[in-house]
């Protein structure tokens, strides 16, 4: 197993490799939006929501400012994910973990969908329990694509 020089390297290759496999995860939603008609999900914003009264912090602002605010942060957390993912990954690969492109792909896939989708669960958000077979799609093929193109690009910015 090869080590990166630097387990720092490895973070920040892994960070960019999810900043661009979240910008794919939002291409593919965007686009299933654009082609569906359908409507942008409220639960990242619901999310926030939840998480600040949890820590008893108020997000300021009248109604329209305050929802805007929500809308930000929600969208926020999902690069967040998506990059901090990324870096998880790198990390490991920097610690000597080098699966091949298929299992690194679905390590990334499965990892971004806990974590964009745990802490909605969690907090009563949604439940994936009562999801229809249309919102299980929607969600985890924009989450392929984002582990697909992180592991893509990780394995060329970092080569065995």
């Amino acid at each position: 197993m090869r080590r990166n020089r630097s387990p720092f390297l490895g973070l920040a290759l892994g960070a960019a490799a999810g900043a661009a496999g979240t910008t794919a995860l939002n291409a593919v939603t965007y686009a299933d939006m654009a082609l569906r008609g359908r409507p942008a999900s409220s639960t990242p914003e619901t999310t926030v929501e939840r998480m600040a009264d949890l820590a008893h912090v108020s997000v300021p602002g009248d109604d329209a400012a305050r929802g805007n605010r929500l809308t930000g942060l929600g969208a926020l957390t999902g690069l967040a994910a998506g990059i901090g993912v990324g870096a998880a990954l790198g990390a490991l690969r920097a610690a000597g973990w080098r699966p091949g492109t298929a299992a690194l792909g679905m390590a990334a896939t499965l990892t971004v969908l806990v974590a964009s989708n745990g802490p909605m669960t969690v907090l009563r958000v949604t439940d994936p329990r009562t999801w229809s077979a249309g919102d299980w799609v929607s969600d985890v093929v924009p989450h392929a694509a984002y582990g697909a193109v992180t592991a893509w690009l990780l394995e060329r910015l970092d080569p065995a």
